[in-house]
């Protein structure tokens, strides 16, 4: 009886180490991994969406949102760390402007690539609402940094 209960305990304990190792994608997380010489910055982003390409497109809008409004705090040290927009509900005040900013195919994916993408580097994961993906991106931030200059929105 004891072998059965110390094997059962084992089983039970194997169990939950290999199900506590599954990498749960499911929030939208922005990871710093590196600076490039041009100003720009490579990210590990993730999205989610109904499918492989809504999550794409989400992540590549996470990365871009992060960059300008947040700043990457998670990752590897170095890097432009602080957002683009200092400014107190910027996104609220230029509504109008980051709206059709970032509309679905919208003028933010001029500023970000997947250039730095390495083949089956994405995680994916799927649940009855969608698939989550991770994926390595390039966030062009001198490029964006100056259009938003142009447009008027960073002073």
């Amino acid at each position: 009886m004891k072998k059965f209960i110390v094997i059962l305990l084992s089983f039970v304990a194997f169990a939950t180490a290999a199900n506590a190792q599954k990498k749960v994608l499911y929030k939208n997380t922005v990871r710093f991994l590196n600076t490039e010489l041009d100003g720009s910055e490579t990210l590990r982003v993730t999205g989610f969406g109904r499918n492989r390409d809504d999550a794409q497109e989400q992540a590549m809008k996470n990365a871009v949102y992060v960059v300008i409004f947040e700043g990457v705090k998670d990752g590897n040290k170095g890097g432009q760390r602080r957002p683009l927009i200092e400014e107190t509900n910027a996104r609220e005040k230029y509504a109008e402007y980051f709206d059709i900013f970032f509309m679905d195919k919208g003028e933010y994916l001029k500023y970000v690539t997947l250039q730095d993408k390495r083949f089956r580097s994405n995680n994916k994961d799927k649940t009855k609402l969608g698939k989550a993906y991770e994926m390595t991106v390039r966030v062009l931030r001198s490029q964006l940094k100056e259009r938003l200059k142009q447009d008027k929105v960073l002073h």
